[in-house]
């Protein structure tokens, strides 16, 4: 099982130089701008990113956009799922609040809640961030999860607790 501290299935393990170009490489297919790159060239966009093919269209702290197909991230039913669809918000609200952060900061998320309207069936979904409230402890996002044809299909907010990082060697409890 792979997680945070693990590294990811198809990243190579073998030289630091390999996982670099591994990490670029993934940056760039997740549609990461170019002047933002370094900010994510230790971690890469996550395994989660990855596996529901979500590409970033605009990455600011006020807002962010991307894209998700439907395909392979689907319920039961056929449609796409919710949890789906809470991880495309809760992925472009945290994206957007570490921006706001800055150096030596981090979000953690503390609050996210979803309303489905409207399933998806088909093609892409597009979620469009904005910001709400940018704070120094605390930032608020609005999302918007849209269809290819523009129809609302989820409305998404998340808040996120804004962090120091802990310190070379520091644990935090």
């Amino acid at each position: 099982m792979a997680d945070n501290f693990m590294r990811r299935p198809g990243l190579p393990d073998s030289s630091d130089a390999e996982l670099s170009v591994a990490l670029a490489d993934e940056l760039e297919a997740a549609g990461i701008p170019a002047h933002l790159r370094g900010w994510l060239s230790q971690r890469g966009v996550g395994a989660l990113v990855v596996k529901l093919g979500i590409v970033f269209e605009e990455l600011t702290p006020e807002r962010s956009v991307a894209t998700m197909p439907v395909e392979g991230n689907t319920q039961v039913a056929g449609i796409l799922h919710g949890g789906a669809s809470a991880a495309l918000a809760e992925t472009l609200g945290s994206f957007s609040a570490s921006l706001h952060a800055g150096p030596g900061r981090h979000a953690v998320g503390v609050d996210l809640n979803a309303t489905h309207h409207r399933p998806g069936a088909r093609g892409l979904v597009r979620g469009t961030c904005t910001a709400v409230h940018l704070g120094r402890t605390l930032t608020t996002h609005e999302i918007v999860i849209t269809d290819e044809d523009g129809r609302r299909l989820a409305t998404a907010r998340i808040t996120n607790l804004l962090r120091d990082n802990p310190s070379q060697g520091q644990v935090r409890r």
